[in-house]
């Protein structure tokens, strides 16, 4: 069984960088099975879901080399299954982009049911319109999603919620098909921007990626190339919130400035010192810092996947913070856990009330992969030792994170109980 342990109150010193964008690799790597010819990919997280994803694609006939720890080949004109193995499919949400690229190239796709942390329902059914928009006629046969196509026709789609998911996977689906898709009310975030990108760099034609409005005129075929995953805003965020709630003054590095500007913002108003370079963004905390009231939203809003790492943060916080999740109805489960450490919190609705103070180490649990970053913040801010258990959920999104906070002055390690 492994833990992390961490001995909190000590301040953080030092550069940190950023790896490649989790959100962005677990869609640009199903989306390599469009391209007929093979795909150099750089900048890959070495993280757990991406392992889980490349596997995915070695099981649909796919040929996946690792070059190195954040380099991957893929080459999918070999493809010799449309149906992606059920075990593997169910265990994580990215897995239904396997949907729209394996509809999208061979007009036929059987995937099971998304699965990930725990913390709302995941509902398809944008996805399932995009998909019949185009042609294509899709079911649910036990908690296995069945769509097939004669071929595949560009129509207008437009989406009644931003959703992240339905938008890269009707981009997918359409990236070969016939003539002129537009999808409206599109989400923005700048993992779509990423995965246009790389449909492009591959031949295709995608317009407007990270407006409201996306135009993909199909193309016949798409062929290789090389390209380059964007840094993670989350994991930049989750180390900027670290610093913030330990105290001190790190240098966060490979960043894109632009994609953090809810983060930096709150940050601000709570007293921290922030300062923006070309690729990189430097926090400064010395003293007290100060409730805020924060509300997720799609983004250029404050991210949803920060929310947890932020109401730590909060909770050392001077004052009353209140933090409302509008994306996702059921993530403040973790809440519990906080509370072990002494974080005065209560939950009403959709909102989170909490009235900051000291925070003292205890034994508890990472629930989801967000959740679990958030105990780390708590754990380096809290006073005495932090236990957190089930940390194979951080590794699914943040790669060696105890060696890569040892190395600004954190004391955290992972330990082994038989």
């Amino acid at each position: 069984m492994e833990k992390l342990e961490i001995i909190g109150g000590k301040r953080l010193f030092g550069e940190i960088d950023v790896c490649g964008a989790k959100n962005a690799a677990v869609a640009v790597i199903p989306a390599a099975l469009l391209v007929d010819g093979v795909c150099r990919i750089e900048n890959v997280p070495n993280i757990k879901d991406v392992k889980l994803i490349t596997q995915m694609l070695s099981y649909l006939g796919a040929k996946v080399e690792h070059i190195d720890e954040t380099t991957i080949s893929i080459d999918a004109s070999r493809l010799t299954t449309h149906i992606a193995a059920y075990d593997m499919a169910s265990r994580m949400r990215a897995s239904y982009y396997l949907l729209g690229a394996l509809l999208g190239r061979l007009h036929k796709a059987e995937v099971a049911l998304p699965g990930g942390c725990n913390f709302g329902q995941r509902p398809i059914n944008l996805h399932e319109k995009g998909f019949r928009a185009l042609g294509a006629q899709v079911a649910t046969v036990r908690g296995q999603v069945i769509a097939t196509a004669e071929g595949l026709k560009g129509n207008n789609i437009y989406l009644d919620t931003a959703s992240v998911g339905a938008t890269i996977n009707i981009m997918l689906a359409a990236a070969l098909a016939e003539g002129r898709t537009v999808i409206e009310n599109a989400a923005r975030e700048p993992h779509i921007v990423d995965v246009a990108n790389f449909l492009n760099t591959m031949g295709a034609n995608v317009r407007g990626a990270g407006t409201d409005v996306i135009r993909i005129n199909g193309v016949e075929k798409m062929h290789g190339g090389t390209y380059s995953i964007i840094p993670d805003q989350i994991e930049a965020g989750t180390f900027m919130l670290a610093a913030a709630a330990a105290g001190g003054n790190v240098l966060v590095k490979n960043v894109i400035p632009k994609h953090m500007e809810s983060v930096v913002s709150k940050l601000e108003e709570m007293g921290v010192k922030v300062t923006e370079y070309d690729d990189s963004i430097r926090v400064e905390r010395d003293g007290d810092v100060h409730g805020v009231r924060v509300k997720t939203n799609y983004y250029p809003g404050f991210p949803t996947d920060m929310q947890p790492q932020m109401v730590a943060l909060l909770s050392t916080a001077s004052g009353t913070s209140i933090m409302t999740e509008d994306v996702w109805e059921n993530r403040f489960q973790y809440i519990g856990e906080l509370q072990r450490m002494g974080a005065d919190i209560r939950v009403e609705g959709k909102s989170a009330i909490i009235n900051g103070g000291r925070l003292c180490g205890a034994p508890v649990r990472a629930t989801d992969l967000r959740a679990g970053a958030a105990m780390i913040i708590a754990g380096l801010a809290a006073e005495g030792k932090t236990v957190i258990n089930d940390p194979h959920y951080i590794d699914r999104g943040y790669s060696c994170i105890e060696s890569r906070l040892r190395s600004i002055g954190a004391s955290i390690e992972r330990v082994y109980e038989v």
